[in-house]
């Protein structure tokens, strides 16, 4: 299965919509809880499409979107920070730093190595020096940390974003 990466730092009608076709087919288990509906995804897309340094990474097979990592520059004043559940030691938010704001691979593309390419090439064309992402660490019972974990990430301190959402594990990896 040979999958082509396309890199958008906008959104296009179709790049939208194959986003937010995979994001249905990826989380369909977590549709009916508010935090997960595409409704909120939707919303938080719009949000995020608008913020500094926004880049979005889709996985094509053939014509099939299959997959996608997206996410933004956050800097020391990004409320990304301030959500945090624990201080964050003096100094580090002093540097500009990639938020990954979610990946998502359709089952059949799962296990192949789909996401650590998309995620990958994400990072391939970044400037910041630290990557970070959240993760539920009740997640496939902890399988996806674990997974970030074999990717460089380690956990650094939790968020819940809104009420709705489940507390995250907040993980962090240098870029390269």
């Amino acid at each position: 299965m040979t999958v082509e990466l396309r890199h958008y730092t906008a959104l296009t009608a179709e790049a939208r919509q194959d986003l937010l076709d995979v994001y249905a087919d990826v989380r369909a288990p977590l549709l009916h809880l508010s935090n997960y509906c595409v409704e909120a995804f939707t919303e938080r897309l719009d949000r995020h499409v608008t913020e500094p340094g926004f880049e979005l990474v889709l996985g094509y097979d053939g014509q099939t979107p299959v997959g996608y990592a997206y996410g933004n520059t956050v800097d020391s004043a990004d409320r990304y920070w301030n959500r945090m559940a624990e201080p964050l030691p003096g100094g580090f938010t002093g540097t500009p730093v990639l938020a990954i704001k979610e990946i998502g691979v359709r089952v059949p593309w799962r296990g192949t190595g789909t996401a650590r390419r998309i995620h990958d090439s994400l990072l391939a064309v970044r400037t910041e020096d630290r990557v970070t992402l959240m993760v539920n660490p009740l997640a496939g019972d902890g399988k996806v940390q674990r997974l970030y974990e074999t990717w460089g990430y380690r956990p650094f301190n939790a968020q819940q974003p809104t009420a709705d959402s489940p507390r995250l594990a907040a993980m962090i990896r240098p870029t390269r």
